[in-house]
């Protein structure tokens, strides 16, 4: 899942709101990318809601995370023909809310079985990280 120095553009906002295209330099040093496979992750969790198209996964994961995290289109598309190309969704043309021609993105049964695997490896990966970060927290819980 995780490939050492590869990056993708999801943003932890710095506070709630949107990032302006125009950010300051300070702003800028504030974002912080997160490795590709944690978006793939994200989109595979996400799609387990149910079907959506591109804009309304991206809106998804901002909303569950409490706007704190932002999925840019430069980001998110490539993941997405990544995740069909390992079959792990699928995409059929359709119909959005505000009645435009949409692609509408879904689950594979292997894209549920990778989410468990993914998963998995996440948690690993935030005990892990978490027993640095935190020492001898993990003990008391």
């Amino acid at each position: 899942m995780i490939q050492q120095g590869t990056s993708a553009h999801l943003d932890i906002l710095p506070e709630a709101g949107v990032v302006s295209p125009s950010m300051s330099t300070r702003e800028e040093m504030e974002r912080i990318e997160l490795l590709q496979g944690t978006l793939d992750l994200l989109i595979l969790r996400t799609l387990q809601l149910g079907p959506m198209h591109g804009h309304a996964i991206a809106k998804a994961i901002e909303f569950r995370s409490d706007e704190v995290l932002q999925v840019e289109q430069g980001s998110l598309y490539p993941a997405l023909h990544r995740l069909i190309k390992r079959r792990w969704i699928s995409a059929k043309e359709g119909t959005s809310e505000n009645n435009r021609r949409a692609k509408f993105y879904a689950l594979t049964f292997r894209g549920r079985r990778q989410l468990t695997v993914e998963t998995s490896k996440w948690d690993k990966l935030a005990r892990a990280i978490a027993q640095i970060l935190r020492p001898g927290e993990q003990e008391e819980a």
